[in-house]
Order: C-alpha cells, then structure tokens, then sequence
C-alpha cells in the first residue's frame, strides 16, 4: 500500500494525530513502526470501550506494523489520575497479579498474536531505583503537570493531589522511552500522559513517538464513558447472553455510535441502519458483537434467548444454581455473596427501585429474610438471574 492509502487507513476513526507530517516521515522508512498500547490491568475484564483501540491496533497490524501492548502491573499500582476528581485508590500487588492474567487471553480476541508483543511494565520500573526516579521527576515541572485538567480542577477545588499521582504519567511515559515507541494511541482523556511519553523520549535523544487519540465509548447509561467502575460496560468476556441483553438497553441516540466504533460495516450501510426501528437496529448490533466475540450460533440463541424473556416473560434457560450451608439469608447478604450486586449499597438501591425479585415477587425491603429450604429465583434487573438452595 502506498504511503498516501496508509496514512488514510490510520487516521480513519483517529480523533487527533500529533503530528502527521512526522508520521509520514517514519512511513517513508518502510519499516514496520512500533505501536505502542498500555492497559492497566485495574479491574479483570477488557470492555467494548477498549475494543475501540483494539479494533484500530488490529487495523495497524494489517498494515504490517507491530503493536507493543504494555500490561502496567507496575502503573496500575500507582493509579491512573485520568479523569478523576479523587485520587484514585491504589491496587495491591495480589490484585493487579490476578487481573493481568485475563488480559492476556481478551486482547487476542482481537490482536493478532504473530505482530503482537505483550510485556509487563514492572520488568523494567521496578529496578528503578530512587536516584532514577529523582532524575525522571526532574524531566517535569509541577507547572506542567497543572497544565492538566484534572489536576487544575481538583487543585482550584482544594481537593487533595497526592505527590504519587504527578509520577503516573511520567512513569508510564518512560515506558515509550523503554519499548523505543513510533506510535502510541490512546483514548482522548490519555491526551496529556501519551503527550508527556513523547517529551520524556526527546529527553532521553529518542526519536518522539506519534500521538493519536481514539474518541472514547459512553456506556450503556449514555452519558459516562464505559467504566466497570461505574457498572455501565460490557464486557467482551462476559456471556453472549449479557452481551445481547445488555446492547439492547443502550440508548437510542448512541447506538450508531456503537455501530461506527465497533463494527467494520460501510458508512452507506449504516445510513440504512438508521431507518430502522432502534430495537430491530440494537438487535441486529446485539448479534454483530456477540458473533465477533463468540459465534453466530451464540448470537442466534443469544437474540432466542432474550425474545423468550422479554417478549414473552419467560425465564431464561439454564439459570445457574448457587447452593449454601445456611437455610435463610438476609437478600442483601444474599445479593452481594452470589455478586448480582457489586455492593451493599448498590443491593439497597436496586431493592428501593424495585429492581429485586424472589420468584417474581418484588422484595420491597432490604432487611428482607430468603428461606432457602427449597429452590427460588433470584431476579435482578432484567439479565441476572440465579437459582439459590441449601
């Protein structure tokens, strides 16, 4: 492909390339470019949000470049300070250990393993030792690290910056200097980390690496940007079931979104899309993620599946069973143990909006008792569903 045919290629769907003239410079090389790509690994699962990146590392890959995808087991202790108003809690070596090892498995749902080199960061920050970090810090200056939006806002707010939270972005921009780094990409609210990666490779005599941003996902709330924090995702690991159920209740107004970061249809095709009634155009969506991430068989019983309990008010087949030692639970201990809730409040606040069934009689009061002498179906929401019995 000629250099003008690739440049087109990378920047479709790319929000902002800083800068183009300099990437057409490394093109010219003909040599394949490393593109780097960091994640950490704060919670276990990848989301549709990070396919967005995924989608155009795999498209980077089939230009016949090399994707470096840095698992930050090392940063993620520290915390990404992106976007927050607080600082953010700091990960356990335990925790992080666990979550980066479905990290591996997820991206290659999508990467392509033969132009794919996946690393943990910790190989090389944790021999750093004080007198390193002393010289990184010194690369930077507080009036530069102000120049964020967060920090700016929380530091106008009076609300508290912790010391560990100006490191984050120059840690991980040492990485770019470690892995030499022709591209990094990001989403658009890692902006200022990809930025200082760049400055801190011209400090170290590195030829500065490529920034582009991805424009981010909103979650299935329509308003915030998909987090598992704030419980509005969807997992590329989670069931085809989920999947589908989950996709049908995104917002109308967001959907062909959905349809332009995630899928590979033609822009003309998706201008019929719109035509169409948004439940037929969510389902016909619901069956294109699941089929890319399972099967079309999957995405065939996943759409049966979802027909028989919300059209007809069956309950879904195969329900898995949770069996305990006691004969009665309060619901929100119940809740919180089987995880159809991430937390006590979280089970307060769906049992006050009516959000909690017992064999589909609403629980109207949190210090509720279950008798778990014989079976019952546990019902929250519209997709999580669970038999529970001693």
């Amino acid at each position: 492909m000629d250099i003008q045919k690739q440049l087109e290629s990378i920047k479709l769907g790319c929000v902002e390339m800083i800068p183009e003239d300099e990437l057409i410079a490394k093109l010219k090389k003909g040599k394949p470019l490393r593109i780097k790509w960091g994640a950490d690994p704060s919670a276990p699962d990848l989301h549709l949000g990070h396919t967005v990146i995924l989608r155009k590392l795999r498209n980077l890959q089939d230009l016949g470049h090399e994707v470096i995808f840095i698992i930050g087991d090392f940063t993620a202790m520290i915390g990404d300070p992106s976007g927050k108003e607080a600082t953010r809690k700091q990960l356990s070596a335990d925790e992080v250990k666990k979550n980066a090892k479905t990290y591996k498995d997820q991206v290659f749902k999508i990467l392509n393993p033969r132009r794919t080199r996946l690393v943990f960061n910790s190989k090389w920050l944790s021999k750093l030792k004080l007198r390193d970090i002393i010289n990184l810090a010194g690369k930077y200056t507080v009036a530069r690290m102000l120049e964020r939006d967060d920090f700016m806002n929380r530091f106008e707010k009076e609300r508290p910056i912790s010391i560990h939270e100006f490191l984050y972005p120059l840690i991980q921009g040492y990485d770019s200097v470690v892995v030499k780094a022709d591209i990094e990409i990001g989403g658009t609210d890692q902006k200022f980390n990809l930025l200082v990666g760049r400055e801190l490779q011209r400090e170290f005599r590195e030829e500065p690496q490529i920034i582009m941003t991805m424009p981010l996902l909103e979650g299935t709330d329509g308003v915030q940007k998909m987090s598992k924090s704030l419980g509005n995702y969807i997992g590329i690991t989670d069931p085809p079931g989920e999947i589908y159920g989950k996709t049908m209740s995104i917002p109308d107004p967001l959907m062909i979104k959905y349809y332009e970061l995630l899928t590979d249809l033609p822009r003309a095709q998706i201008e019929r899309i719109k035509r169409l009634h948004p439940k037929e155009a969510k389902g016909r969506l619901a069956k294109i993620l699941v089929s890319a991430f399972y099967s079309p068989r999957e995405a065939d019983e996943a759409e049966a599946e979802f027909d028989a309990v919300f059209k007809e008010g069956k309950l879904p087949q195969d329900i898995p069973l949770r069996v305990f030692k006691e004969k009665e639970k309060n619901v929100i201990d119940l809740l919180v143990e089987t995880e159809l809730s991430s937390s006590r409040s979280e089970a307060r606040r769906l049992i006050a909006q009516g959000g909690v069934r017992v064999n589909e009689e609403v629980v109207k009061d949190d210090k509720a008792v279950v008798k778990l002498d014989c079976e019952k179906v546990i019902n929250v929401g519209k997709r999580k569903f669970l038999r529970v019995r001693s």
